[in-house]
């Protein structure tokens, strides 16, 4: 048996070792509600449908509770795996009065071994009914009791809780007492017996009463109890106090254990019945009890908290002198203490009214924020005086009392301060004085009173000429330092004319990022820089605007090939020239001359022969275009020569054109002055005979100028007797000197030499006069060739200038001009 003995503890051991070791794999966690007093069997849930196991697994796998307190109220059902009731469950003696009842099992299930938890929720159920401890109470009651007298009674419990428990109180009937119930602060009910009629001992000694106790259950419970009021017949004389009504002064700062004054009470009965005791009144409240105390035997009332006239300024409660007889007798009094004020309070800072956000515009005076300043202390030490620094742009006016409204001071900047944290100070009137600051926060709005202002007042942006249409070209940004609507800016292009087409149509520009767009491709030789107005909206009301010049300089591209101007043949013809055979090496034969209408190094020209039918006699200057003789011609050379003359620009991609030459060579063709020397001063006879012929016409042309101001000065004399200027006569007909501006250039082109003469207003046709020496013609006179017109040779000359990169060739573009060939 003892062997037996020590299985079964070893046994307990591992399985208490087990318990252990598992109570951290529980699985989660079931929980169940049933009311309390359920019937033996009731089935609470199926368990091991709950835990996730077959019934089958019930038995194999040994399902059952492990705590064995918890077996006496449930039980497993091994067969089926639902958890029933085993035993009565009184919720009241498992939870007592708590609200919430849950009672936890412990649930184990081997092969493995697992621990569930398991809680059951009893709910209460109202099966408890009120009961009185003392179903017998005695009340002894003096005969001299006063109407209105209020004794408080045994209060009945209830086990039950929630709307089953306690609800409430009634008396039997009966002709001298009244029930009151009065209620606790912690929700309890408190039976009063109230004497309503006065007592009479030889009447009535004793009187029986029932009282009832409900609760709120359904059905109603009850429970109930005798009351047996015994009048007495004693102690007639109450205490009586010296004064009617005490009443002292005490300062806040008074501290614990002050004294303040002392009660007394005589009482004309002797022995127990003239012993004197005293304490608060039955009404007395816990604020004053707080405050002070009676001492029962003295009747000296000190401090015994801390005193605030702030928050009471008067203390009024009622003191009870007792005296010790049978029945105990009472006299009451009621007592003041007022607390006097002591400066312990600074100053209050309340806003009436939220501060308003101000415009920027806003006028001197504009009221911002309502105030009101307070200070609980009294007198002198509750007088507040309110102050804003000087360095904000505002004020304090007062309206009345101890109110006040912020108002500004002066014009407000919002860019310059958006917010303002205003310190308003209070200082009261105490000694020492006390200081409160509060700081108002106040927002300044926002008002349209700055433009756009762009990142730099103009642009320089570069286009490449036969730039695609819609790209994008350039971006404009502004600014505006107001902020919200005020600082959305819309851009647009000013629409002003270029070369008499609106702007718009070569530009577009974003209304919301400022991009511009081209909207059409830019030809360098037609237009050259083009000046866009960009202008910039704020969507403010009324809106402020900005402008900005973007000037868009168009860039030459190599997109025309050179032009032949000389020698001029019609496009797919030759070009003839004549030689004699007895040239020699170095002999001109012709000059190529061609132009560019690019510009820079696009015009840029060279001269190459790219193919000739004896290519070992000719050769092209690269950069003049002269073609000469490379050697002297021979009587085997054919008579017949063609040149192909390639011309090529400088740009990138190269440009190029050609043109044919066919030379002649004939024999019977002679130099018209075979020496050289000879030759060369004959042109330069002819030079000077040019030179003079110049001369000529230049002081010809300056006589006609004197005399046509001799004439006008004659005239301007003459009319002078009629008027009062002539000369403002003669400006407003809008006379106009057609010699003006006179100038001789002196060119030369290669061997090709010439003089121009120029003159004349702009607006009239220039006259020009050259003379033109060839290669071929040395010996010929001085030409006069008739004026050229204005307009088409202003094309031409335009074409040249930007052909020739020398800076001899410059033209000014107030000149009107004309050259010969």
């Amino acid at each position: 048996m003892k062997h037996t003995a020590n299985e079964g503890w070893k046994r307990a051991a591992l399985r208490l070792l087990g318990f252990c070791f598992l109570w951290n794999l529980t699985g989660a966690q079931i929980r169940y509600t049933i009311p309390e007093e359920l019937k033996e069997g009731f089935v609470v849930g199926n368990l091991a449908k709950d835990l996730g196991l077959d019934v089958s697994d019930v038995s194999s796998r040994k399902l059952r509770l492990a705590s064995e307190s918890s077996r006496e109220y449930f039980r497993v059902d091994s067969e089926k795996g639902e958890l029933v009731v085993n035993d009565r469950i009184d919720r009241e003696s498992i939870c007592a009065q708590s609200v919430a009842c849950v009672l936890p099992l412990q649930i184990v299930i081997e092969n493995p071994l697992q621990l569930h938890r398991v809680e059951i929720e009893i709910q209460d159920i109202n099966d408890n009914s009120p009961n009185f401890q003392t179903k017998d109470g005695m009340l002894k009651v003096y005969e001299s009791i006063a109407v209105g007298a209020r004794f408080p009674l045994e209060s009945a419990e209830d086990l039950d809780v929630g709307s089953n428990s306690l609800s409430s109180y009634s008396l039997s009937r009966n002709e001298i007492f009244r029930l009151n119930v009065k209620t606790l602060k912690d929700g309890r009910k408190v039976p009063e017996l109230v004497v309503e009629k006065p007592l009479d001992r030889e009447k009535q000694p004793v009187h029986k009463l029932i009282l009832t106790a409900l609760d709120g259950g359904n059905p109603v419970r009850s429970g109930t109890a005798l009351l047996q009021i015994i009048v007495q017949d004693i102690n007639d004389n109450e205490p009586k106090f010296e004064l009617a009504a005490y009443k002292a002064l005490v300062p806040e700062s008074a501290g614990v254990g002050s004294s303040i004054m002392t009660i007394k009470a005589t009482d004309l009965d002797e022995g127990l019945n003239g012993e004197i005791q005293y304490l608060f009144g039955a009404h007395t409240t816990d604020l004053v009890k707080r405050a002070f105390k009676v001492n029962p035997d003295t009747g000296d009332i000190t401090v015994i908290g801390n005193l605030d006239y702030e928050i009471t300024k008067s203390y009024t409660f009622d003191v009870c002198a007792k005296d010790k007889g049978n029945p105990e007798l009472e006299g009451h009094s009621p007592v003041q203490i007022d607390i006097i004020d002591e400066n312990d309070n600074p100053p209050e800072i309340i806003l009436t009214s939220l501060p308003s956000p101000v415009p920027e515009n806003a006028t001197v005076g504009t009221v911002v924020a309502l105030i009101n300043v307070r200070d609980l202390d009294s007198g002198e030490n509750g007088k507040v005086q309110l102050n804003i620094p000087p360095d904000f742009p505002f004020k304090l006016k007062p309206s009345f009392d101890n109110h006040y409204s912020l108002v500004t001071n002066s014009a407000l900047d919002r860019e310059h301060t958006s917010e303002y944290d205003v310190e308003i100070v209070a200082h009261d009137s105490g000694v020492p004085s006390l200081k409160t600051t509060k700081f108002v926060s106040v927002k300044v709005l926002d008002v349209n009173d700055n433009p756009p202002v762009f990142s730099q007042p103009s642009y320089s942006v570069y286009v490449k000429e036969n730039n695609p249409a819609g790209g994008s070209l350039f971006s404009v940004k502004a600014f505006d330092a107001d902020k919200d609507k005020n600082a959305m800016l819309t851009y647009s292009i000013v629409d002003l004319h270029l070369n008499q087409v609106p702007t718009s149509s070569y530009f577009y520009i974003n209304s919301e990022n400022g991009t511009i767009y081209s909207m059409s491709s830019f030809d360098y030789e037609k237009i050259k820089i083009l000046d866009v107005i960009v202008q910039a909206k704020d969507h403010g009301s009324p809106s402020l605007s900005s402008n900005a010049t973007v000037h868009v300089f168009i860039l030459d591209q190599n997109d025309n090939a050179p032009a032949v101007i000389y020698p001029s043949a019609v496009l797919g013809s030759v070009s003839h020239q004549r030689m004699p055979r007895s040239a020699k090496a170095g002999h001109l034969v012709t000059k190529v001359t061609a132009v560019d209408a690019d510009s820079g190094h696009n015009a840029w020209i060279s001269y190459r022969l790219a193919e000739a039918t004896d290519a070992s006699l000719f050769s092209v200057n690269l950069h003049t275009g002269e073609v000469r003789t490379k050697r002297s011609v021979s009587e085997q050379d054919d008579s017949s020569q063609r040149l192909l003359i390639e011309i090529k620009d400088n740009g990138e991609p190269v440009q190029s054109t050609t043109v044919t030459v066919d030379v002649l060579i004939e024999d019977g063709f002679h130099e018209p002055v075979s020496d050289y020397r000879k030759k060369s001063a004959e042109i330069s006879k002819k030079s000077g005979k040019i030179t003079l012929y110049l001369i000529i016409s230049l002081a010809s042309v300056s006589l006609l100028c004197l005399m046509t101001f001799f004439i006008l000065l004659v005239k301007c004399a003459r009319g002078s007797r009629g008027s009062s200027s002539c000369c403002i006569r003669r400006s407003e007909s809008g006379y106009k000197n057609p010699n003006r501006n006179l100038q001789i250039q002196l060119n030369t082109d290669g061997p090709i030499k010439y003089v121009e003469v120029l003159g004349g207003d702009m607006m009239s046709q220039s006259q020009s006069f050259g003379s033109y020496l060839s290669p071929m013609s040395e010996f010929s006179d001085f030409t006069l060739v008739k004026p050229s017109s204005t307009t088409d040779f202003t094309d031409t000359l335009n074409v040249l200038d930007a052909s020739l990169p020398d800076s001899t060739w410059k033209f000014e573009s107030q000149q009107v001009r004309g050259t010969m060939f």
